[in-house]
């Protein structure tokens, strides 16, 4: 599903380079459940807005299925992004004036989709929140938010889900239980990268993905690093 090869981003800063992704290489099957760690600074963020299709590399390769995602123009990108992958970000963000149905048709709106509430709706009744589907945000608990989110994520029947920080501003239990619902989702085949600091929170994913200064330092199975 997802190939990079060699992939590499460098900002500049004035009249410094500066190199935020040096030469990674890695695959991700359909199905994975990966974790993408690693402190502030390690280029995992910059990764995920490549594997987002929110940046274009300097160099190497990025296919997203069989598409060379380097080559895309910006509208080409924009349309990669709507169909074929879903956010969940840290602070939600969600429209704060709209009812969580309504945050979750958002993605169908963009692509002219036909009963877009009604999948909407199919789409929270799979993260378990249609009975709040006219509460808006504020109306919200942390955790139901981020299931809002999820579900937005989802109503698209995107190739990947990518999570950054998904339980960062969620106390430990809603953050468990946000964890589980990414693991009851790949269960049914949907494939989940999420982007973390914790380790506590790597190790409940499939796969670990270990950065450091913009390399892939380990890359471990089940779970369980291996340094």
């Amino acid at each position: 599903m997802i190939e990079v090869e060699r992939l590499s981003k460098t900002y500049q800063m004035g009249e410094q380079k500066v190199s935020a992704l040096d030469g990674v290489d890695f695959t991700i099957e359909k199905g994975e459940f990966v974790a993408i760690m690693g402190p502030s600074g390690s280029g995992k963020s910059t990764l995920m807005n490549l594997l987002g299709c929110l940046d274009l590399p300097s160099s190497g390769i990025y296919r997203l299925e069989n598409l060379d995602i380097q080559d895309l123009k910006p509208n080409q990108l924009a349309e990669v992004r709507n169909r074929s992958i879903g956010f969940v970000f840290q602070s939600f963000n969600l429209l704060p004036r709209a009812t969580a149905l309504e945050n979750t048709e958002l993605p169908l709106l963009y692509g002219r989709v036909a009963k877009s509430a009604e999948i909407a709706f199919q789409a929270l009744e799979r993260v378990g929140l249609a009975h709040r589907a006219k509460h808006r945000p504020t109306e919200l608990s942390g955790g139901e938010r981020q299931r809002v989110a999820i579900a937005r994520a989802l109503v698209n029947s995107p190739a990947i889900i990518l999570a950054d920080e998904p339980t960062g501003n969620l106390d430990s239990t809603t953050g468990k239980e946000i964890l589980n619902l990414f693991l009851e989702l790949n269960q049914e085949g949907v494939t989940v990268i999420l982007v973390t600091h914790e380790l506590e929170v790597a190790q409940q994913t499939k796969r670990i993905i270990q950065m450091r200064d913009g390399k892939i330092i380990n890359d471990t199975m089940n779970g369980v690093l291996s340094c």
